[in-house]
């Protein structure tokens, strides 16, 4: 598997959940919250590991991390 620090993330402010969001563009769905931008990337870490631990238990492929992402506006 991969190592969970290894992918590239995008964390914003949410004011109408009033937390930080941080998604995993290369793990579909995967994302998690945080009072502060420190506690939103450590949940994001457990939520890689647990997002890895279902796709394996289930036989689904998991995405090689990206170096970098390419984000287009």
């Amino acid at each position: 598997m991969f190592d969970p620090h290894h992918y590239p993330v995008v964390l914003y402010w949410s004011a109408e959940d009033q937390a930080f969001i941080v998604e995993v563009p290369d793990l579909p769905g995967c994302m998690a919250d945080g009072a502060t931008q420190e506690a939103a990337l450590a949940n994001v870490l457990v939520v890689i590991q647990e997002w890895m631990d279902f796709a394996h238990e289930f036989g689904r492929e998991i995405p090689a991390p990206r170096e970098r992402l390419q984000i287009a506006a």
